[in-house]
């Protein structure tokens, strides 16, 4: 699958900041022990079902299935990087349109950064690239691909913006439930 990576569907960035100091938080651990209610809480109705498994050779890997504007997304996200405070996350995505099915390039970013000795600020980075599929998916139903990248941007935005709060806070309750030795 070739990706066109001189090229950008969307992106977007959103941040929410939290009552947890940088030292307590874990983007990997809450990102590979997320349980399944608790990611569709982070965004409902859009976010339908998650999971973790790996790749052949062992790689992390969460499977998130959700609607992104009117397009059923079924990503599967390769860790690329998964650390403490950042995990950048690498998928090709299968999307399902009222047009067929077709894959997009998806990077996912999850950022924590140091505020001051008591808040954090996430940051949610989605990047979406074309794939070659993509491409002659739109040149099969004539449609411009700036046009389907002003769709993408719009729904992938306004998706982003409502689950990074929610992301956030999720990271900050299993924050400080595992600092108070709970286990969740």
């Amino acid at each position: 699958m070739a990706i066109v990576l001189d090229r950008i569907l969307s992106q977007s960035a959103y941040s929410h900041e939290v009552d947890v100091p940088i030292e307590k938080i874990d983007i990997a651990d809450w990102l590979f022990t997320l349980p399944e209610a608790e990611y569709l809480r982070c965004c409902a109705p859009d976010h339908i079902a998650a999971g973790v498994t790996t790749t052949d050779d062992g790689r992390r890997m969460s499977i998130n299935v959700e609607m992104i504007g009117t397009g059923l997304v079924v990503q599967h996200y390769v860790a690329e990087k998964a650390g403490k405070t950042y995990c950048r996350m690498n998928s090709i995505s299968d999307v399902f349109t009222a047009n067929g099915r077709t894959q997009v390039n998806v990077v996912w970013e999850l950022m924590a950064e140091a505020i001051d000795g008591n808040r954090t600020r996430y940051t949610n980075r989605v990047t979406a690239h074309p794939t070659d599929a993509f491409m002659d998916f739109l040149a099969q139903h004539g449609v411009a691909y700036e046009d389907a990248a002003a769709a993408r941007q719009a729904a992938g935005g306004d998706h982003n913006r409502r689950e990074t709060p929610l992301f956030a806070e999720s990271i900050a309750r299993r924050a400080l439930t595992r600092a108070n030795g709970v286990a969740s």
